[in-house]
This record gives C-alpha cells, sequence and structure tokens, in this order.
C-alpha cells in the first residue's frame, strides 16, 4: 500500500503509462483525455501528458481506454470447457471478471465438482468468481446427481474466490418458508453475501417474497415491464443475451438515465464457438450500441454496475485506486479490443492469449465416470395413447421458456408416431446419474430436424440424457452412445452415429484445448445441419433447457411432463374426462 500511495504521489517510476488516450468516465459518463498510470497492478493516477515517469511509455494514439467487462452471471459449464480454459477465450475479448455459477457440475457431482471448479482458477489470468449453487437439485420433482444442503456449503463460504449465494430457482420453496431453503438464505446473509435470484414468470407479488428473502438479481426478464418491476422492488436486473436465451434487445427499453446504474450484463450459457467467434459482455455491448444506446452507458452496464451488484470494489473502473483491469478499444460500435490488462499486466493482443496453453485439469475419478444409464430398450421410448390428443412443449426461438399446447397427434396401434411434416417429435429424457431407471417421453414441436435424433446429457440443471428424434430406433442408438462416450453431444441418422463430442468431465466438459473442441463443434454442427438443413437457431443449447422445471411453461424431466406454472406434473394425453373438466 505504501508503494501505491508514493506512486501516486510521484515518488518514484510507475511501471508504466499509457498515453495520448481517450479514458472512459463510467462515473460521469464522459470521455476524459489524460494518461492511464499504473504500479503495483493498480492505477495510481489519471494524469496530465509528461506529469509521471514510468519505465514504460505507451501510446495509446488516441484510442479508448475503458474497464475490463464484467459476466455478472454464466455458467461456465455451458462453455463446455473447462475453467482455465474458458479463461483463454473470453479474456481475449475483452472480459477479466465473471461471476459463475456452477451449479451444473454440482448437480451431477456435488461438492466434488464445486472442489474441482475452485481448483481449476488457482492459475487463470482472470477473475472468476463463484455463487454456490442454492438448488441442487433444482426441484424435489427430477433425480439429479447429488443433493446440496445449507450444511455442505458451508466449507465454500469463506473461500476468497466465492460471492454469494447461487440463483435461487425453487420459488415454492423461499415462498413458503421451508426450512432447507431458509438455512441457505440465512447462510448468505449471515455472511454478508450477495443472494442471486431466478424469477423466471413469477408474479409482482412473489417478487416481493424473493425482495422479502433478501434476493438481489434477477436475470430471468424477458420484457421490459418485467424489468421494471425488478428494478421498482430494488433488484439488480442483468439483462442476458447467451446463445439460446436473447433478451437484449426485449429489455433495452427499461433503461434509462435516471435507473441504468441497476441494470448489468449478462450471458448465463453460451457455447464455446460462439463465445470464441463473438465474446461475451463485448458483445451485448456492442448490440446495446447498435441499439441506440450510448457507448458510454453500455459501458457503465458491462462495468461499474456489476462490480457494485457483487460489491467487487476494486473493480469496473478506469480510476485512481481501481485494479488495472482495462482494454483498449479501436471502434466502440465493434467494442473488439486492441489489448487487454489484468491487474497491471497486457494478457492479450489482437484476439490472443500472450501467455502458453496450460496443463491439463487434475479430475476426480468420479467425476470422469458420470455415466450410469441403465440398460435401454425400444419399449422404453415407446409413448402409448388411447385417444390422440396430447398436452405438447412448443419451443420459442431463442428463448429458454416454452409453450404447452393441446395438439392432436398422430397415432398407430396405441402408440404416437412423430410427424415430421407437422415437426411433432418424441422427447425422452432418462436418470443417468445411479441407475435409479426413471425415464419419462413426451412430445415436442419446433425442434425441426428431418431425420434422425440427436441426445445429450447438457439438460439443465439435474443434467440426465435427454434426446429427440424422428423415430425410437436412432434415439436409442444416441442414448446408448452417450453411455459409450461418458457424456456429452451425439447426432444419429439412419441407424449410425454421424457426429459426437465427448464430454467426460461430469458429461459437461472437456479439458482439452479450446480451439480443438471448437473443431469438434464444428463437426458436430456439420452432423445437426445433415439432419436438419435449414438450422438457424442453438439446437443443442435449445434441446439442454427442456429438461429445466423452473422455466414456464412445461418441460420434461426424468418424473414425467411438468408444468411450471401449476408446479405439478401432467400427463401427456389429453383424456376426455380432462377435456371436460
Amino acid at each position: 500500500m505504501k508503494q501505491i500511495i508514493d506512486q501516486s504521489q510521484k515518488r518514484g517510476k510507475a511501471d508504466f503509462i499509457i498515453q495520448h488516450a481517450q479514458i472512459a468516465d463510467v462515473f460521469n459518463l464522459r470521455w476524459r483525455q489524460g494518461d492511464v498510470v499504473v504500479a503495483e497492478g493498480k492505477i495510481v493516477a489519471i494524469s496530465e501528458p509528461g506529469e509521471f515517469e514510468a519505465e514504460e511509455i505507451i501510446d495509446a494514439h488516441g484510442k479508448y481506454i475503458v474497464p475490463g467487462f464484467i459476466d455478472a452471471h454464466i455458467h461456465i459449464e455451458s462453455s463446455m470447457v473447462v475453467p482455465k480454459q474458458f479463461n483463454r477465450i473470453v479474456l481475449p475479448h475483452g472480459v477479466t471478471t465473471v461471476v459463475t455459477d456452477p451449479h451444473e457440475i454440482a448437480n451431477v457431482a456435488g461438492k466434488a465438482g464445486l472442489r474441482f471448479m475452485l481448483q481449476d482458477i488457482e492459475d487463470v489470468e482472470m477473475d472468476i468468481y463463484y455463487m454456490l449453487p442454492s438448488s441442487v437439485p433444482g426441484t424435489s420433482f427430477e433425480n439429479a446427481g447429488a443433493v446440496l444442503t445449507a450444511k455442505d456449503l458451508e466449507e465454500f463460504v469463506q473461500h476468497k474466490s466465492v460471492l454469494g449465494l447461487a440463483e435461487v430457482m425453487d420459488f415454492p420453496a423461499v415462498l413458503n418458508g421451508e426450512k432447507e431453503m431458509l438455512a441457505k438464505l440465512m447462510l448468505a446473509q449471515e455472511n454478508g453475501m450477495v443472494i442471486d435470484g431466478h424469477c423466471a414468470g413469477l408474479t409482482s407479488a412473489q417478487i416481493r417474497g424473493y425482495r422479502a428473502a433478501g434476493i438481489t438479481t434477477d436475470h430471468e426478464c424477458v420484457t421490459a415491464e418485467e424489468a421494471l418491476d425488478r428494478v421498482e422492488q430494488g433488484m439488480y436486473v442483468l439483462i442476458r443475451e447467451g446463445s439460446a436465451a436473447k433478451n437484449l434487445k426485449a429489455i433495452l427499453p427499461a433503461v434509462t438515465m435516471a435507473n441504468s446504474r441497476r441494470f448489468a450484463f449478462c450471458t448465463d450459457d453460451k457455447h464455446l464457438d460462439e463465445l470464441m467467434e463473438q465474446g461475451s459482455i463485448n458483445y451485448a455491448v456492442a448490440l446495446a450500441i447498435s441499439e441506440g444506446m450510448d457507448p458510454l452507458l453500455a459501458i457503465q452496464l458491462a462495468t461499474i454496475n456489476a462490480a457494485e451488484c457483487y460489491r467487487l470494489v476494486n473493480k469496473g473502473a478506469v480510476a485512481t485506486g481501481y485494479d488495472a483491469d482495462f482494454i483498449i478499444i479501436d471502434d466502440l460500435k465493434t467494442m473488439k479490443a486492441r489489448a487487454v490488462w489484468k491487474n497491471g499486466r497486457k494478457v492479450a493482443e489482437s484476439g490472443e492469449m500472450l501467455s502458453p496453453i496450460p496443463e491439463k485439469s487434475t479430475v476426480e475419478r468420479s467425476i470422469l465416470q458420470s455415466m450410469h444409464l441403465t440398460k435401454l430398450t425400444i419399449e422404453d421410448l415407446r409413448l402409448r395413447f388411447k385417444g390422440n390428443r396430447a398436452n405438447v412443449i412448443k419451443i420459442v426461438p431463442n428463448q429458454l421458456i416454452t409453450k404447452r399446447i393441446e395438439v392432436e397427434v398422430d397415432v398407430e396401434n396405441g402408440q404416437f408416431v412423430p410427424s415430421i411434416e407437422k415437426d411433432l417429435l418424441k422427447l425422452a429424457v432418462v436418470e443417468r446419474h445411479h441407475h435409479v431407471g426413471t425415464k419419462a417421453v413426451a412430445i415436442v414441436q419446433g425442434i425441426g430436424i428431418q431425420s434422425g435424433a440427436v441426445a445429450t446429457t447438457i439438460s439443465h440443471d439435474s443434467h440426465n440424457a435427454i434426446a429427440v428424434g424422428t423415430n425410437d430406433e436412432d434415439m436409442l442408438i444416441a442414448l446408448n452412445a452417450l453411455q459409450e462416450i461418458e457424456g456429452g453431444l451425439v447426432v444419429v441418422n439412419d441407424g449410425e452415429v454421424i457426429a459426437s463430442f465427448s464430454l467426460p468431465i461430469a458429461g459437461l466438459m472437456t479439458d482439452i484445448p479450446a480451439e480443438q473442441a471448437k473443431q469438434k463443434l464444428k463437426k458436430l454442427h456439420e452432423g445437426l445441419h445433415t439432419i436438419h438443413p435449414t438450422l438457424d437457431y442453438h439446437l443443442f443449447l435449445t434441446l439442454s433447457f427442456l429438461a429445466l422445471p423452473v422455466i414456464p411453461d412445461i418441460k420434461l424431466t426424468d418424473t414425467g411432463l411438468f408444468d411450471v406454472k401449476k408446479f405439478r406434473h401432467i400427463p401427456v394425453e389429453i383424456l376426455q374426462s380432462d377435456q371436460s373438466h
């Protein structure tokens, strides 16, 4: 501290100075002209030219310096690579800090999964902070790989990288004041931690209950009206722009100069290929600017707002006393980072990391062997009908929400028959953690594949095996292939596996270098286009959310079709008595 104070008072040379820069002032929303003076990993001054001396002088040539971007809510597992590889993907895009919820791996591997995620960030350049999973499993209506109680979370509370309690998804448990949920909420409050919300489809009165519980954020808004309701009740709204859920354009009209400090950006879930090509928060900032938001305001949402939301007191601004996390930008429209500094060290330039590829991650055997599917037969995939009317899951493109629709379906010999013409396909979820043997079959509309089947072990949040297909035979082959590759993603056509991507770490991630993983994902997408030539949305990510029973309206878990609004199971077939009722 003495050295930093001395440097700020010109007693000795700084480490380096960036001259001739236009500096984003996120407090006053203006551009400052001046030099950025850095020492000991901190910004010690924003000065007039020539006022300070330094070991190195860098000329910004009038370009823009903005704080490092902060992703306020992400699941690293959705990138399909481990944290140390994720670090190398997003840091070159100017994202220097992320707040992540590891509930994906926790739902598979419990405390061992959390320990792995904390261990894997020990040598990364960027700041990766964790929120402790609040809902493992997400609800009591499905079988996950683990259960995490408040007692289980206690050992992680004091970890330097833990900030709070992650998205609280089980809203009935909160609003009914269930004992175990209260224990988790109190654990967070007693340790002065932030509590994230998950308020998909909740009414204003239910939001009131979340606020009474001390929950402060929500990333599930899909309309401007929902966002304003959250802000009025004192929450931060995390505007989500990921691979499957793209909510930024719809929410942006809610942001004004009066309330902007209550908004930040997040991705929630974004796949590897899109992260490598687009980045994450830099992409959201550029999109907001293209939609008419003032660049400085968009930068403010992506930096100081997120930092203050999560009480990261030394991050989010290019100002004296803040961590030297910043980027040089050539063009405010694209937000493409020319160079990135983290803690006063240049870590990336022209989209490339400056450090060597790290060694492979060390992973426990139990996490690497998480596939325990019960032996399946064609009979397990049959969907029997007495009539021909069904509750069907209808997907909404680029959204996580679904719609429940009632449809007349094709039935032959008392069994549902998928229809490519009507885009009514078969969906199956099979428990894969403990040989429990539970499985459920339903009908989905909107997937659009023309032949074959796809399957994956990425099915939020319990991550059982999920498959969708045009016929039972290909679905069975796809599910069995998941067991063979220890989890991942599979595409099948005409009885053959035409593409697959093994994700042996909990069936969610690989530890191979990101570029290699991207090439495998590219081949997987080529396989998808074989069975869906006009594919124009993220099929696997959309499929992965069809098993999440906390986002409206209707989902499928390993225990059956689930009505999220009624928070109970419903039958696939609508019998005459149900219709009259």
